[in-house]
């Protein structure tokens, strides 16, 4: 994996100076024909995403083509991961398991620290969030608080950067945190049953209070969601507007898991409208809307996604590599996702709020769905269907996490025109 170089990036985008002057002089010096970028998604730490790198990047050197020279990129961002999410096939150090056990939605301390790191200056909220977790109390008060402090948590101050990178498809809050709080909670402690079936309301009652960790959860990812769209298009796009500049031989290939796949694809609506150095982009999984890159919403024609038309600034296809074994993107990605006013119930929304990663990309016209391991298109909007090897992982998140094949690597090659013969 050389010549590897990292590319940092803060809550608002802004970028390690001194790591994009390396990677200018760099990839110039090193004489790299194709740069893999590679931004990690909601779920990964630094050393998290340093090894998903490694594992994804170990089988490419065989896949290149004659002539390819390769050149490597991690994307650093300030994301979070819950220790109940394992990450298949990863170091347990480097991805914990330890989960929450079920009817004891406890805030372990590994899960504070995260929270902690990702939320600086909200330690007094995120105190009172673990205390009322702790309690869990039957009196319906105590859930409307806890929903209170989920959305302080989350509240952005009306100038910061990240504010208005929220939503995919629309304007406003998501309805889990504006709606009746011990509703939220029902409905998410339902998702997380084994079956994904409704409860009866005895049952959900019991379970109220995992409903309302998972609301804590979703809440945070939420957060995370805004944040990768500002570091794509605040920080990796101009970022490659720079490299497109000074090394304007270079082709790039972006790959983003999860809310990196967001990242990258904002990314792509903050070049400069001249770049042509993107040669591919590739999601794994991608955790934002299915409708993102849509010319017309099917439920509201008079707009298109956050994104359409964006992907013509791509010299090669948009690929989105899906898996309906992705329980995060299918079960509760949707609820999450309902924008407050909707006047939907939350069941039954998966057509209009679900993932990228979950069905492929929709409302493109043209768009090519085909099966792993057939030919890539290599213009246009490409949906693969990846459930045959991304398919391994555990609740609550199911296969989200299961990218690192060689599979997948050889989808990233073929979608760049650069694979070997």
């Amino acid at each position: 994996m050389e010549p590897y170089w990292e590319l940092t990036f803060d809550a608002d985008g802004d970028v390690d100076t001194a790591q994009r002057a390396q990677l200018l002089a760099g990839a110039e010096r090193e004489n790299v024909t194709d740069l893999l970028v590679f931004a990690h998604g909601w779920n990964n730490e630094k050393k998290d995403a340093r090894q998903l790198y490694r594992r994804f990047f170990t089988p490419c050197r065989d896949l290149a083509g004659t002539g390819v020279r390769l050149g490597y990129v991690g994307v650093l961002w300030p994301a979070i991961r819950f220790p109940d999410e394992p990450i298949p096939d990863f170091d347990p150090s480097a991805a914990p398991v330890a989960a929450t056990p079920p009817g004891e939605p406890v805030l372990d301390a590994t899960t504070r620290e995260a929270l902690d790191r990702a939320f600086p200056d909200h330690a007094a909220t995120l105190d009172r969030i673990a205390e009322l977790l702790a309690e869990r109390s039957e009196v319906p008060s105590r859930v409307y608080e806890f929903g209170r402090h989920v959305r302080e948590l989350v509240s952005l101050r009306e100038t910061h950067p990240a504010r208005h990178f929220g939503q995919d498809t629309g304007a406003g809050e998501p309805a889990m945190l504006t709606d009746d709080a011990v509703k939220v909670c029902e409905v998410f402690a339902a998702a997380r049953a084994d079956t994904g079936e409704p409860l009866l309301l005895s049952e959900l009652r019991n379970r109220l209070w995992d409903g309302a960790y998972e609301l804590l959860r979703q809440g945070t990812y939420y957060a995370m969601k805004r944040r990768a769209g500002a570091v794509g298009q605040l920080g990796l796009g101009p970022a490659i507007g720079l490299l497109a500049a000074d090394v304007p031989t270079v082709r790039v290939h972006l790959i983003g898991h999860s809310f990196g796949g967001r990242l990258v694809s904002y990314a792509l609506r903050g070049m400069p409208a001249d770049v042509r150095a993107v040669k591919s982009v590739t999601l794994l999984q991608g955790a934002f809307s299915h409708y993102t890159f849509a010319e017309r919403l099917p439920h509201d024609t008079s707009r298109g996604g956050a994104l359409h038309g964006m992907q013509k600034r791509i010299d090669g296809p948009l690929v989105s590599c899906y898996s309906h074994h992705d329980d995060a993107l299918g079960r509760l990605y949707p609820l999450a996702s309902k924008l407050a006013g909707d006047s939907s119930g939350f069941l039954g929304l998966w057509e209009r709020w679900g993932a990228i990663g979950y069905n492929g990309i929709r409302s493109v016209t043209g768009t090519k769905r085909i099966k792993l391991g057939e030919k890539v298109p290599a213009k246009g909007c490409v949906s693969i269907d990846a459930a045959s090897v991304v398919r391994r992982g555990g609740p609550p998140s199911g296969a989200h996490s299961d990218v690192c094949h060689e599979e997948l690597a050889h989808v990233v090659f073929a979608a760049g025109r650069i694979a070997r013969s």
